[in-house]
């Protein structure tokens, strides 16, 4: 009776081990495969940082943030309308910074010195940039404007315009983006927290694949 129980007891103890190393396996399958999904998750946030793609964002949101600030602080009698479109879209790039894998809600100033001045392009350069944008060509001479600011989108639908702080409604720029030689020509429809601010058709017009921002922008004010 004593050989047998002591044998039953022998026998309990290794199930017990059995289980609890099964499960401790089970476990460290588990945490491999957490950090797994987190190395994963860290890789691509740090790609989106690094291709400018928060940096591009937290610009836009920046802007857009300031700008119903502005609206808050001096409204009219169109203000109400203006604001609840900004708002859907902050909405629209806080949306954009979770997919991206950026910090939702950060945003920047608009650098107006992060860059240094710009040296215009070739008048033929510039012809040829705006015809591989879909632009119609601009022969007329720029006058180059801005000088080191960087240029992002609004988020904003409708046809190629653009927005501004420095400029009046109706005001003609020509954006180019110099590290691809692509250009846009555009009007001033509304008022914004940047010297220039693109609708998303335009800023499709020069954009980089992937990147939000426009780190060497040439931006001139022409007719």
């Amino acid at each position: 009776m004593s050989r047998r129980r002591t044998l039953g007891t022998k026998k309990k103890i290794a199930l017990l081990v059995g289980a609890a190393t099964m499960a401790g396996g089970g476990a460290f399958v588990m945490a491999n495969a957490s950090n797994a999904a987190q190395t994963t998750e860290d890789a691509r946030t740090k790609a989106a940082q690094d291709s400018g793609v928060c940096q591009g964002l937290a610009t836009a949101l920046g802007n857009n943030q300031r700008f119903i600030a502005g609206q808050r602080t001096d409204p009219d009698a169109q203000s109400q309308a203006r604001i609840e479109n900004r708002e859907a879209v902050v909405a629209e790039i806080e949306r954009k910074q979770a997919a991206s894998g950026c910090a939702v809600g950060e945003s920047a100033q608009d650098s107006q010195t992060a860059q240094p001045p710009q040296t215009a392009q070739p008048p033929q350069a510039e012809q040829e940039a705006g015809q591989d944008a879909g632009a119609p060509a601009d022969d007329q001479a720029g006058e180059q404007v801005c000088a080191g600011s960087t240029v992002t989108l609004s988020g904003e639908g409708g046809a190629p315009a653009a927005s501004s702080n420095q400029f009046p409604v109706g005001t003609r720029l020509r954006v180019t983006n110099l590290d691809n030689d692509r250009s846009t020509t555009v009007e001033v429809n509304s008022v914004s927290g940047s010297c220039a601010l693109l609708n998303n058709a335009a800023f499709e017009q020069v954009r980089e694949e992937g990147r939000f921002l426009i780190r060497r922008a040439l931006i001139e004010k022409v007719g």
